[in-house]
C-alpha cells in the first residue's frame, strides 16, 4: 500500500516477546525475508568457474554464428543439388540455434551466479525529474555495473559483446540469397526487371485453372466469380526446376463483371471478353498474391499491406502502399470458347521499386 513517508517501509514490526503477530496485515511490513548467500559468494573458486562458464558460453555462441554463416558458403543452395539444400538448412539452422542458445543460458547463468542479488525495496515516488532523481538514476547505473562486474570483468564483457554482434550475421548473410547473381546459364538472373518483364503468356496460350490446369470457358465464369488462373502449359508439366520461378510470374485472376461496370480506356476497350478481365495477382507493392476479392465493390485487396485496386477502372489503386495499378493481361476468346491471351503482360509484373534504376 501507499504511505505518505517512504522511510516508513524501513520499519520492521517488533512484536512483543510472546506476543504473536499475523504479519499477512497488510498494513503490516513483514520486511525482507533472510538472505541466502550463494555457493559462488562463499567460494572464490566456484565464482571463477562460473565467470569461466559465462564467457565459455559466449564464445561458443560466437562460433555458433561462424559456423552458420560457414555453413552458407559451404553449402550454397544456389547450386540446385538438393543434397546441398538439406545441409545448408540443417547446418545454418545448427549454428544459429547454438549462437542464440548459449547466448541465452551464458546470460541467465551470469546473472544468478555472479551478479549481485542482495534484495531491496524500490521505493515510489510521487513526482520526477528532480536533481536528486536524476542524481539517484545515475547512482543507479553505476551500482548496477558495479554489481554486475560488467566493467570489471573484461573477459565477460568482451565475450558478451562478441557475442551478441555475431549473433545477427548469419541474418546479414542469409539477405544474400534475396539478391540472385548473374550466371553464364541466366545471364540475367541478377536483374529483376529483365526477369519480371515477361512471362511464359503468349498469343493464343489459354486460360487454365489453378492448379489442375483445367481449360477455362468463357461461357463458365458467372457475374461476380473471381478464379485463380495459371497458363494451361502449367497445369500438364511436372512441378520441374523453374516451375515455381515461371508460376509466380504468371499468375492471374479473373473476375466478370457485367460489361457496363467497366470504365475502360480506348487503348484497352479490346483487352476484356464480355465483362471478364484478368489481372496479374502479384501485387505492385512489395509482391504479395493479390487474391481478396470484394464481389459488391469489385476491389481487389492485397492482404499483405491492404492495398486496394478497383476492377472497374484497369485494377488502379485506391488504396494502400501500391505504386501502380495491377498489370491487365489482354484476353479473349478461340473458336471452341475458351478464354486464351492476346499476348503476354504489357509492362513488367510485380513490385514497382524493382523498376527503378
Amino acid at each position: 500500500m501507499a504511505h505518505d513517508d517512504p522511510h516508513a517501509l524501513d520499519r520492521t514490526y517488533q512484536a512483543p516477546a510472546g506476543l504473536s503477530v499475523d504479519v499477512s496485515d497488510p498494513a503490516l511490513n513483514p520486511g525482507l525475508p533472510p538472505h541466502r548467500a550463494r555457493v559462488t559468494d562463499q567460494d572464490p573458486k566456484a565464482m571463477k568457474a562460473a565467470v569461466r562458464t559465462v564467457y565459455t558460453l559466449f564464445y561458443l555462441s560466437l562460433a555458433g554464428s561462424i559456423w552458420a554463416v560457414a555453413a552458407y558458403m559451404l553449402f550454397p543452395i544456389e547450386s540446385g543439388s538438393l543434397i546441398d539444400v538439406r545441409y545448408n538448412n540443417l547446418f545454418i539452422g545448427l549454428g544459429i540455434a547454438l549462437a542464440l542458445l548459449a547466448l541465452g543460458i551464458g546470460a541467465i547463468h551470469w546473472s544468478k551466479a555472479i551478479m549481485a542479488d542482495h534484495e531491496h525495496v524500490e521505493y515510489r515516488h510521487p513526482t520526477r525529474g528532480r536533481d536528486s532523481t536524476r542524481a539517484a538514476a545515475i547512482q543507479a547505473f553505476a551500482d548496477a555495473n558495479e554489481e554486475s562486474g560488467f566493467g570489471r570483468r573484461v573477459m565477460i564483457r568482451n565475450s558478451l559483446i562478441a557475442a551478441v554482434v555475431a549473433s545477427v550475421v548469419p541474418g546479414l548473410a542469409l539477405f544474400r540469397g534475396l539478391a540472385p547473381q548473374d550466371t553464364p546459364e541466366n545471364p540475367i538472373a541478377g536483374q529483376p526487371v529483365k526477369l519480371l518483364q515477361h512471362t511464359m503468356w503468349e498469343k493464343g496460350m489459354r486460360l487454365a485453372h489453378d492448379p489442375d490446369g483445367t481449360p477455362i470457358r468463357a461461357a463458365d465464369i458467372t457475374i461476380g466469380s473471381a478464379v485463380h488462373v495459371i497458363p494451361e502449359p502449367l497445369g500438364k508439366v511436372a512441378h520441374e526446376d523453374g516451375y515455381l520461378e515461371e508460376k509466380a510470374k504468371a499468375i492471374v485472376l479473373l473476375m466478370r463483371l457485367l460489361p457496363e461496370q467497366l470504365i475502360e480506356s480506348e487503348e484497352r476497350k479490346s483487352w476484356s471478353y464480355n465483362g471478364i478481365v484478368a489481372y496479374s495477382k502479384v501485387c505492385t507493392h512489395v509482391g504479395c498474391p493479390v487474391a481478396l476479392y470484394e464481389q459488391q465493390t469489385h476491389h481487389l485487396l492485397c492482404p499483405c499491406h491492404q492495398s486496394q485496386f478497383d476492377v472497374t477502372e484497369h485494377a488502379k489503386v485506391i488504396f494502400g502502399p501500391a505504386a501502380r495499378p495491377l498489370p491487365q493481361l489482354p484476353i479473349t476468346v478461340d473458336d471452341e470458347g475458351y478464354l486464351v491471351a492476346q499476348s503476354d503482360f504489357h509492362e513488367p509484373v510485380g513490385p514497382s521499386f524493382w523498376e527503378r534504376h
